[in-house]
């Protein structure tokens, strides 16, 4: 009996769809930094011509035959996307300046020079310039003088905005409250030891003032600017109450607190003791 000699036919010659993924868009670029993915338009990364990125992806760029070259930086990886083996991580405010000229950094930023070498890499001297600025001359805080001082700089259009300029509404404050004495077994309650107790105030200094005015005691942190944090500043009143009654017209809530309590042995009894207590509040405005 002979076999019947059978071909495969192609997929589209047997009914079956196949459908291949359509081109991308010459506009979008996909980029793999360092494991992470990102997504942006080519006029981004071109709009610094003189930075690697201006270099790579610039269509009159003159060096895709020079050996050495910053065009042999770009590499694909498996599934074809443009690889840098930089940090993926930093490398989202790297973008974010190359979208809008500026950078906004979380508070406290701990990574402000590795981002500066990223900068560095990356061939961004006007983004390594404002990174190596001291944050006085860096931070633009209010953000209803944003067009003033841009008119007036007329071509120094590149800023650095800390996260809280963004809205000054919003915000914690922690309120401490100390206080303790002497307890003893002939007098019971020693009055010349009874520590007086005192409210203290941390937080954003612009907004302890807009809560507290002049009941605030700035003696300890004077001449700060509003948008720099203090934990020195103390309440010209004793009542724990009102200080409450304050935050809460002002549309604080309070989120956290905590308690803590020590005493010590004095005297000739074991009973006779020292102690204080230390309460924080704190609280949270929308």
């Amino acid at each position: 009996m002979a076999l019947s000699e059978t071909k495969t036919q192609p997929a589209k010659e047997q009914g079956s769809v196949v459908q291949n993924p359509p081109p991308p868009s010459s506009d979008v670029i996909e980029l793999n930094v360092g494991g992470q993915v990102y997504y942006t338009r080519h006029a981004t990364l071109t709009g610094a011509p003189n930075s690697l990125f201006g270099k790579l992806f610039s269509s009159s760029s003159n060096n895709k035959n020079k050996k050495g070259s910053t065009n042999d930086l770009l590499t694909r990886d498996l599934r074809g996307r443009c690889f840098i083996d930089r940090d993926g991580f930093l490398f989202r405010y790297v973008l974010d300046y190359l979208r809008d000229q500026q950078v906004v950094l979380p508070d406290h930023f701990p990574e402000r020079g590795r981002l500066k070498r990223e900068a560095e890499y990356f061939q961004l001297p006007e983004l390594v310039k404002l990174l190596s600025s001291d944050d006085s001359k860096l931070v633009s805080d209010d953000c209803s003088d944003l067009e003033d001082t841009e008119s007036q700089q007329g071509k120094d259009h590149h800023r650095f905005y800390s996260s809280y300029s963004l809205d000054r509404r919003y915000g914690y404050i922690t309120v401490g409250f100390r206080g303790g004495g002497m307890m003893t077994r002939e007098s019971q309650v020693d009055a010349k030891a009874k520590k007086v107790p005192r409210i203290f105030i941390s937080g954003r200094i612009g907004l302890a003032k807009e809560v507290f005015g002049d009941a605030l005691n700035e003696n300890r942190d004077a001449d700060r600017p509003p948008d720099r944090y203090t934990c020195r500043f103390s309440l010209r009143f004793r009542h724990l109450e009102r200080a409450f009654d304050m935050l809460s017209e002002s549309g604080f809530h309070v989120v956290a607190c905590n308690s803590s309590l020590t005493a010590s042995s004095v005297g000739r009894y074991a009973d006779d003791r020292v102690w204080s207590n230390y309460t924080q509040y704190v609280f949270y405005r929308k």
